[in-house]
């Protein structure tokens, strides 16, 4: 069951969507060295505006996740990928339905 996530919403800059796109497929592989990170999305939803949602059990697999590889990654590109810092909300999820 998960019971925390986060959404992170990501702008490319111009001329930077292919990378961003090509970012977000490859976070993928990291992530599922995160045995705490019960479902992860890389989402594209328009030309330039990119996300990241993702979910875990618990608070501590969420900031186990905060800390590790690909909030890095993502944070060593922000500078050349996006038009403006990564926005990163801590949510809380109220019902899912995850493949048993």
């Amino acid at each position: 069951m998960v019971k925390t996530a986060l959404y992170v919403h990501l702008e490319a800059k111009p001329g930077k969507e292919k990378e961003v796109a090509e970012f977000l497929k490859g976070g993928l592989a990291l992530v599922n060295n995160e045995p705490a990170t019960t479902a992860w999305f890389g989402i594209q939803m328009g030309p330039s505006t990119f996300g990241i949602f993702d979910a875990f059990p618990d608070e501590a697999g969420r900031n186990a996740h905060l800390n590790g590889q690909v909030a890095a990654a993502l944070m060593a590109k922000a500078d050349d990928l996006f038009s403006k810092p990564p926005s990163i909300s801590k949510v809380d999820v109220l019902a899912a339905k995850l493949p048993g």
